[in-house]
């Protein structure tokens, strides 16, 4: 038995509970793919708050504290002004609302690109401070080396090939890659170094299909899909974009519910009662007693 901080949702305040440990660990995630195949595919969404986590941890296999945070939550244009502060604060957060899941944290853009003594430096601090169990970085070849050098330093790295948000400014856009032969092989060539370096995952993001299914066949660790294929090791979604509180989402995006509705229907409501006068009712006010 060990103690966590699990929300108690019959206060809204955070209590500490006991909870019987049964979070999955990295090499348990990593070994769901054996000789080449994922019998059941994981699954795997975003999380950045306590509540959000609690929700979503008992059916994934991984939470993400994605940096697409920066837009979900702080509204920003890019995931590019994400800084180290709220991926921690986050992070913590969703660590704290969960027992079951791996918890992933990304990397934010200038936080490892420049060295793995950089990387090192800021993904050791991500996990002191939030108790999470893996990093995510984006980039191929170029960033195998640092890649290796924190795993054989103890601090697990999920991978991140195809479309990098981080790279937005270099590829011009958030188009899907892949359409050309050059790019594909590129791609490929790219999840098979983070695979040899020592990614226990792979984050394949916006590709033309047959591409997706050629990296989850060319790698020995698990790929992840988004905007992907079905035929990956798993799959990721923002969950805001699949709850639908978003208008616009990405094509690769199936929207499940249409939570934005039932919000603005719900504070319509409350607006209403509140001008009316008939909120709060005596079922919500403090009466004398007899």
């Amino acid at each position: 038995m060990s103690t966590t901080f699990q929300l108690d949702t019959s206060t809204s305040r955070a209590n500490p509970t006991p909870q019987p440990m049964k979070r999955l660990t990295v090499p348990r995630i990593r070994a769901r793919k054996t000789d080449g195949a994922t019998d059941e595919p994981l699954v795997m969404l975003t999380a950045y708050t306590a509540r959000q986590a609690q929700l979503l941890d008992t059916h994934c296999d991984l939470l993400l504290v994605g940096d697409s945070l920066g837009q979900v939550i702080y509204g920003l244009p890019s995931t590019i002004p994400v800084t180290m502060e709220m991926m921690a604060n986050h992070g913590a957060a969703v660590v704290r609302g969960s027992y079951h899941a791996v918890v992933v944290i990304d990397m934010p853009f200038g936080s490892y690109e420049s060295s793995p003594e950089q990387a090192f430096e800021s993904a050791a601090r991500l996990l002191k401070e939030t108790g999470a169990a893996a990093v995510k970085l984006e980039g191929g070849a170029a960033m195998a080396p640092t890649v290796e050098f924190l795993n054989t330093r103890g601090i697990p790295v999920m991978g991140h090939v195809g479309l990098t948000p981080q790279a937005v400014n270099v590829l011009g856009g958030y188009a899907a890659r892949g359409r050309s032969d050059a790019e594909a092989e590129k791609i490929v060539s790219d999840a098979k170094a983070l695979d040899e370096a020592g990614a226990f995952a792979i984050v394949v993001e916006g590709v033309v299909e047959s591409i997706a299914i050629t990296v989850t066949e060319a790698v020995s660790c698990p790929t992840i899909g988004i905007g992907a294929s079905a035929r990956c090791d798993g799959q990721v979604l923002v969950t805001d974009d699949m709850l639908g509180m978003f208008e616009r989402v990405p094509r690769f995006v199936k929207r499940y519910e249409n939570i934005a509705e039932i919000i603005e229907k719900t504070v319509a409501t409350y607006a209403c009662e509140v001008r009316a006068r008939s909120f709060p009712g005596e079922e919500q006010t403090y009466q004398p007693r007899d």
